[in-house]
């Protein structure tokens, strides 16, 4: 068994795309039509290959109260690894990326938290070791 596609839900898929493609540096993956929304995944340069994370419509009334419930108690929908979060905390902040604080030692590992302009907050992590 693997996981190849995780999800984010998102407000608006092509505001999502743009962040997560000119910001974050992802690529478009998927972009197929269904119906009123899209299919629409992207994946990193840095990660492992053939793993995606799909842009999910909140077109589900509760799935707008599930994100909106997250990101008011500050809880990450997900987790982003880096090799270095204090450069990629400058590059990002520097690209205009609200975050939360600045990168906090955490027993093994480094993090902060971002807002990601979709409605959810994702959690950047470097291990220490």
């Amino acid at each position: 068994m693997q996981i190849r596609i995780a999800s984010v839900m998102v407000e608006n898929q092509d505001v999502a795309l743009r962040f997560y493609t000119t910001i974050l540096g992802f690529v478009k993956s998927k972009d197929i039509s269904m119906g009123q929304y899209r299919w629409l995944t992207v994946s990193s340069p840095e990660g492992a290959e053939g793993v995606e994370l799909l842009l999910e419509p909140t077109g589900f009334p509760p799935a707008q109260t599930y994100q909106k419930a997250l990101f008011a108690a500050g809880i990450p929908a997900t987790v982003f690894m880096t090799k270095d979060v204090r450069a990629e905390f400058q590059r990002l902040k520097g690209l205009g990326v609200n975050f939360r604080g600045e990168p906090k030692a955490m027993g093994p590992i480094t993090a902060v938290l971002f807002e990601d302009t979709c409605g959810n907050l994702i959690n950047l992590v470097q291990p220490t070791s």
